[in-house]
């Protein structure tokens, strides 16, 4: 599930689409993230870290960021992939949990290849998390991209991390592996081939559409006709609501989609069951060390009559700090279900 598109010649700037696709709400919000957070790797608490740079960030159920943008204009965005391999922990090298991925590269890095460049030279272990709605643990990969149209994929196969690194990487979808994705595309009327271009959702055809599109993105004459072309593209890669297809238990529904100006610092979020725009900023937040991590609570605002749209930056609020999923918290729920059943 999931398409991800970079226009990197946007009269001037670097914009990015995204579609989230999944089968139920994920119970999203907006956070921002300041400069100065103590964070650990989520796996042993080995691996820490003072976040670098500010961020703001999309959540899924408060406690995994699945896309965003830092405030030098790093972008990130978590999308599915079925084919993922974690292998077993290996404690000879650093960790990373699922849910902390992404966030670790907003927090460290301003550029795709100052991030590359860590995971190569580390050899990082992602580690996959267990669902804590009950559902089948996530195979995630990841897309980065910056201001200069640099971007990279990174896909977890047989434990390592395989990364593809290259600015004419523009488009990312879910399965095959990136590699063959790559393969796939020359066989369309326009992209190298002579096929007709492909109208259903299925990952490598929406791959396709995303590419075809977005190559043929008229200059804009402003920022808002920029990220108007953009969601112009993503919505045509967006998936229907509908029930699965026989035999397709994991083909879902776009349930929020986000369009990211990395060289104007805009980011710009759409629900697509509370169909309100939204946009922040990043330069009328405040990333200061010291001051708080907060929140947009989209669940709510979105849900009032009438909602909220436009430009909300002074509508985060502080909730307190996010709390993202790690095997500590897990033990401690877990511990906490179990003292309850005794009780009980």
């Amino acid at each position: 599930m999931c398409t991800r598109v970079i226009w990197p010649d946007a009269n001037g700037a670097v914009l990015v689409g995204r579609n989230m696709d999944f089968h139920k709400d994920l119970m999203t919000n907006l956070w921002k993230q300041p400069r100065g957070v103590r964070r650990d790797d989520g796996v042993t608490g080995e691996l820490t870290w003072t976040s670098k740079y500010g961020s703001v960030v999309t959540a899924a159920f408060d406690i995994i960021s699945v896309d965003g943008m830092n405030e030098v204009g790093l972008g990130g965005h978590v999308l599915w992939l079925a084919e993922s391999t974690y292998g077993d922990r290996d404690s000879s090298r650093p960790a990373l949990s699922q849910a902390i991925w992404l966030q670790y590269f907003l927090d460290n890095f301003a550029t795709v290849a100052e991030a590359v460049d860590w995971v190569e030279q580390t050899d990082v272990q992602v580690i996959q998390m267990p669902d804590p709605t009950g559902g089948n643990p996530p195979t995630i990969h990841l897309a980065l991209d910056d201001p200069s149209g640099d971007s990279a994929i990174i896909e977890y196969i047989d434990g390592h991390a395989k990364v593809y690194h290259s600015p004419d990487h523009h488009v990312m979808t879910n399965s095959p592996t990136y590699d063959r994705q790559l393969e796939l595309l020359t066989r369309w009327e326009g992209l190298g081939g002579d096929e007709p271009l492909p109208g259903d959702t299925m990952a490598e055809h929406r791959f396709a559409r995303a590419a075809y599109y977005a190559s043929r993105l008229p200059q804009p004459g402003s920022q808002l006709e920029a990220i108007s072309s953009m969601f112009s593209v993503i919505r045509n890669t967006a998936q229907p609501f509908r029930l699965p297809d026989p035999g397709k238990p994991d083909a879902s529904q776009t349930i929020w989609q986000v369009v990211l100006d990395l060289t104007n610092k805009r980011y710009v979020y759409e629900s697509t069951t509370r169909p309100n725009i939204v946009w922040v900023d990043l330069a009328d937040l405040d990333f200061a060390e010291g001051s708080p991590q907060l929140k947009l609570d989209l669940l709510g605002k979105l849900s009032l009559e009438g909602g909220i749209a436009g430009n909300v930056g002074d509508q985060f609020v502080d909730s307190g700090p996010m709390t993202f999923l790690s095997f500590a918290l897990l033990a401690q729920l877990d511990a906490a279900q179990k003292a309850q059943a005794a009780d009980a």
